[in-house]
């Protein structure tokens, strides 16, 4: 008799702990295996564009199709995604960076057309927006380098003379094509492995020249121009 309510304990105690891990098992498997989002935010102006980019080469190589939900923005690498939230309305888009720009002073980022059209910024044409990071490329460090933009020209010629009046007192300079309709020759100083040493720059080209802003090399872009005609190279 006390050996079978031995056995019968046993198994009780058995079929807890079976029901114990089932449900430890339970808890694990509702764990998001998904790393959270990096915490990161930019909070600014917002533009969109479509014609006459639609169809052309965008800054990573790729052909630009503004019905995409893809996105511009002057240091992102290519391949972040990010959230852009309407602070207006609320309303949010997740796009992949695969160009440069917008090139204006107090812009943020520039929205493709179905993009801007998913958050309703189509008419107002700009729109005071959050962007945060949600995913971002692995790079190697030689691909972290970053420059300051101080102006973008049609005429390549008055590029050049900009670039080369800038370099005694800045540093090399060089010439970036922005390819479009019509094409804009941008001029870029200096080379810095982080956006704050860029930023020093920054500051000291917008005393001078009124205008400059932190932009990220592209090396591998097929929209360098190469070398100017000087030779000169960051």
């Amino acid at each position: 008799m006390a050996s079978r309510a031995a056995m019968a304990a046993l198994a009780l105690a058995l079929a807890s702990f079976a029901l114990s891990g089932c449900a430890k098992k339970h808890r694990i498997a509702t764990v998001p295996s998904v790393p959270a989002p990096i915490q990161s935010t930019e909070t600014g102006l917002a533009s969109w564009y479509g014609h006459p980019y639609h169809g052309r080469q965008a800054s990573n190589g790729e052909i630009y199709d503004m019905e995409k939900l893809t996105a511009a923005h002057r240091t992102l690498p290519f391949g972040t995604w990010v959230r852009v939230t309407n602070l207006t309305n609320a309303k949010t888009v997740d796009v992949r960076i695969i160009d440069r720009g917008p090139f204006v002073d107090g812009r943020i980022i520039d929205l493709s057309h179905a993009a801007a059209q998913a958050i309703d910024m189509i008419a107002p044409g700009v729109a005071e927006v959050r962007v945060n990071i949600i995913s971002l490329p692995a790079l190697a460090p030689e691909q972290n380098w970053y420059a300051v933009q101080v102006g973008a020209f049609q005429d390549k010629d008055r590029a050049e003379r900009l670039r080369a009046s800038l370099e005694p007192e800045f540093g090399p300079a060089r010439l970036i094509l922005r390819r479009g309709y019509p094409p804009m020759w941008r001029v870029l100083v200096g080379k810095f492995p982080t956006e704050d040493a860029a930023g020093v720059l920054a500051r000291r080209l917008q005393t001078a020249h009124g205008s400059g802003f932190v932009v990220r090399l592209d090396d591998s872009s097929p929209n360098i121009a190469g070398p100017t005609s000087s030779g000169s190279q960051p």
